[in-house]
């Protein structure tokens, strides 16, 4: 009888090893889950009626793209950014799309895709503020979201500055009068500005350079990595990106 047992269990067992390889596996392979920091309008943003749950934005419809091209369905994962990187390589996402900027450093724990969107980084200040460059930024109180390119930056210029998680705590400070100025993306800026009166984006292209946005997948996996470039070249050969683009832009 123990021996009996003994079998059945271990059929049972060999049973549950084959579900998780082909039932469990086959779901798996079906689906790319994306991590992305749904805080960064207009490129990923949540809202009532999403196009992938209630996540939307230029990044969300690429990531759709991507997925259905390659007979997948994209899954959206929204993590802080600083902590989708530490994600992907710990395996609990395929990619990151999150208007991420490819640097060296980043490029030394993750793999980037070709470039598909163009940005740099800007100051939103009150209206009649005295920063007209980013040199004028020195001694004035400082707000970027931990991780973003603003920090960097921020940091390189050799200016204190204050960290927050969102780029609506980084506003909010400003608004508030708890801040002088935030270091943010281009697109971004737009959106914040348009949503809050007396505030205005100022420029210094001699400070800040233009940036390339990369999705990110773990060092050495080239068949998703392929899988991306192929999508992302087609879509921008047709103008696709572009027209994305200025659809969420004009829609802020």
């Amino acid at each position: 009888m123990k021996k009996l047992f003994k079998i059945t269990a271990v059929i049972m067992a060999l049973a549950l090893v084959a579900c998780c390889f082909s039932s469990c596996g086959e779901k798996k392979s079906g689906k790319i889950v994306f991590g992305t920091n749904a805080e960064f309008p207009p490129f990923e943003f949540i809202t009532s009626k999403g196009i992938i749950g209630e996540f939307d934005g230029v990044d969300i419809a690429i990531a759709k793209q991507i997925a259905e091209s390659n007979g997948k369905e994209a899954e959206i994962q929204n993590i802080e950014f600083d902590s989708l990187i530490v994600a992907l390589n710990n395996g609990q996402l395929d990619a990151v799309i999150a208007g991420m900027t490819i640097t060296e450093e980043r490029a030394k724990s993750v793999d980037f895709s070709i470039p598909y969107y163009t940005a740099t980084q800007v100051m939103i200040v009150k209206e009649g503020s005295d920063i007209k460059a980013a040199a004028d930024m020195k001694g004035k109180t400082i707000a970027v979201v931990q991780g973003y390119t603003g920090e960097t930056c921020v940091k390189k210029l050799g200016f204190e500055y204050e960290t927050f998680k969102k780029g609506t705590e980084c506003i909010l400070e400003l608004v508030n009068g708890k801040c002088d100025v935030v270091v943010i993306d281009s697109a971004t800026a737009e959106k914040y500005v348009s949503d809050n009166e007396g505030l205005v984006i100022v420029k210094d292209e001699s400070e800040f350079k233009n940036e390339e946005y990369g999705i990110a997948v773990a060092k050495g996996n080239t068949e998703l990595l392929d899988q991306i470039n192929a999508v992302l070249e087609e879509m921008l050969a047709s103008g696709k990106i572009a027209d994305l683009s200025a659809q969420y832009i004009d829609s802020l």
